[in-house]
């Protein structure tokens, strides 16, 4: 293989491998600072290293800016986490992407307007992916995507 191929090869295995560590500090009970900053960090390494995979697709773009988002909310910056949501939505509705990735562009959207205190947004954006998630193809897809949807933060709002 030569080092070219074998440079792209490794930004397609980091953009993965790092997702795969924010999920697990996500998952982690006893997050302390670091693992939240490490965590910020890997969600903009991954999305980076997506943008040099040969893989690369539209879709990297959009997740790899849902995820971004999804981390802010959980660190309670809805600022920051409205623009990369806003950014995600705007990728979803140019690429036509519909089922998964437009539930998530919602569920995104939800969570940062929870985490910016506009209710009113929140549920909206709440009740819209919740819709779009029902028509998910695929229990399993569907099943990810719930789980998600009903996981914490959601701050002093009852998203029902």
């Amino acid at each position: 293989m030569n080092q070219s191929k074998e440079k792209e090869n490794i930004h397609h295995y980091m953009a993965i491998e790092l997702n795969v560590q924010i999920w697990n500090l996500l998952d982690k009970k006893d997050r302390n600072e670091n693992d939240n900053k490490r965590m910020l960090f890997f969600a903009k390494a991954s999305l980076h290293h997506w943008r040099k995979s040969p893989d690369y697709k539209p879709v990297n773009e959009q997740r790899g800016e849902w995820l971004i988002s999804h981390v802010l909310a959980v660190l309670n910056l809805g600022d920051e986490s409205l623009r990369h949501a806003k950014t995600c939505m705007d990728i979803t509705m140019k690429q036509s992407f519909k089922g998964f990735d437009l539930a998530y562009a919602y569920e995104s959207k939800a969570r940062a307007y929870a985490a910016i205190g506009e209710s009113e947004k929140m549920k909206k954006c709440f009740l819209n992916a919740k819709d779009s998630g029902e028509k998910i193809v695929g229990d399993n897809d569907r099943k990810i995507f719930f789980d998600d949807l009903y996981r914490e933060p959601w701050f002093e709002y009852i998203a029902e």
